[in-house]
């Protein structure tokens, strides 16, 4: 890292830290010095409050530098970072991934640089194949294959941070992979905003399946394979081939599922119902025994009575979800849900932590059950790796970083597996 590198902070989604790395190496190219750039998140109201508190606290850690702010919220809400004091740039979710962006600031920075520069992201058609060399740990890289949602989901702002589906080809990704491979990563994670539209966009229509099963086929020193969050009502018959048949697609999905009652899920104009949802994590775990599931959940949607959120309670126990993502409901303006007639703060307060407990009590059960087995574990640093199902494990003695090495659970945890 150069001397007087920018500091970056991102907020929010693997994509948005994946897309963090990629702007490392376009403000490097165009030797940007002496900035702070924040990569905003705008999935709910608190995100958006997060993002401001993060600005002022950066502004004061860096008094001379120049401060440039981007991601979901920036591009949802231009105003209101260009609004406040501490911010000298505010640039869109497209423009942050242009390397001309960047260019134009240039090392001395801020020239005739425009302060806001955000366009209309739903004109976007395409999105770049930004190869990067991997990041976080040395062990594991993600790639972004699709960006955008065609969705309209009603609590959900994010496709107007992201524009709508576009797929990165095949070819791109599979060239990056096999990039990502050559320099020793061993497990992959493919990444997306809706993963599961991947293919819509791009000459006859392939589907998510075929993406996982070519780069299976094309790239085989590629270890291990992950899929990020998908939604189960989308999922293709290559895909559920994919979970029968090839072991180094990895025996771990998180499932889009947002509640367990059909009313909730209509209000929310999800695509699935609860049956859907339940029907498909009994065939996928029929088609790979070892499968378990992490799931996002929100708590106190608009209208949802106390009956209605005891079926997304029991939906906890009826897919045998393991890791759970609970969400309280918070308004976020410029939705269509936030002019339902919302739930009392303090009994979502209370769901959210009786779910958080159901996923308490679940990750509990799964940790005991590995007691005794044998696990195949991704060294992620010298005392900490996980397993196939994405299951911490933590090790006394120190392990080769990056390795996959084949150990024995003896004991666990609260939240790990002791190997």
């Amino acid at each position: 890292m150069s001397e007087n590198a920018p500091i970056f902070a991102t907020l929010g989604c693997r994509l948005n830290a994946y897309e963090t790395e990629a702007m490392k190496e376009l403000a490097d190219q165009a030797g940007i010095k002496g900035a702070v750039v924040v990569n905003t998140c705008a999935v709910t109201a608190e995100a958006v409050r997060k993002a401001r508190q993060e600005i002022r606290k950066l502004r004061r850690d860096n008094p001379e530098a120049k401060l440039i702010v981007t991601g979901c919220a920036a591009q949802t809400e231009p105003e209101t970072f260009s609004n406040m004091e501490e911010v000298d740039v505010v640039v869109g979710n497209t423009e942050k991934m242009q390397p001309q962006t960047w260019q134009a600031m240039g090392p001395n920075f801020i020239g005739e640089t425009e302060r806001v520069q955000v366009d209309d992201i739903m004109s976007v058609t395409e999105t770049a194949g930004h190869l990067i060399d991997g990041f976080g740990t040395r062990s594991r890289a993600y790639v972004q294959v699709q960006n955008g949602c065609d969705h309209r989901c009603t609590f959900c702002i994010i496709p107007y941070g992201r524009g709508n589906s576009r797929s990165v080809p095949a070819g791109v990704v599979v060239d990056q992979i096999k990039r990502l491979v050559d320099k020793g990563y061993n497990e992959v994670v493919l990444t997306g905003v809706d993963l599961t539209s991947w293919g819509a966009d791009l000459p006859a229509t392939p589907k998510l399946g075929d993406l996982v099963m070519r780069i299976l086929k094309l790239i085989p020193d590629l270890q291990r394979l992950r899929i990020s969050s998908i939604d189960s009502i989308e999922v293709d018959e290559n895909l559920m081939m994919a979970i029968a048949t090839e072991q180094r697609l990895m025996p771990h999905l998180h499932l889009s599922l947002q509640a367990g009652d059909d009313m909730i899920l209509k209000r929310m104009k999800r695509r699935h119902l609860r049956d859907d949802a339940i029907k498909f994590c009994e065939d996928a775990r029929k088609l790979r025994p070892d499968m378990t599931y992490g799931a996002d959940i929100i708590a106190g949607f608009p209208t949802e009575t106390e009956a209605m959120f005891e079926n997304s309670l029991k939906l906890v126990e009826d897919c045998d979800l393991t890791w759970l993502h609970v969400f309280p409901y918070s308004a976020r303006e410029g939705t269509p849900a936030a002019k339902i007639p919302a739930v009392d703060g303090r009994a979502i307060k209370s769901r959210a932590a009786r779910l958080r407990a159901a996923g308490d009590a679940q990750v509990k059960t799964h940790l005991e059950a590995q007691i005794g087995k044998t696990h195949h574990i991704l060294m992620e640093n010298p005392h900490m790796g996980r397993t196939a199902q994405f299951t911490e494990v933590k090790f006394e003695a120190p392990q080769a970083e990056g390795q996959i090495i084949t150990a024995n659970i003896i004991g666990a945890t609260a939240t790990q597996l002791i190997a």
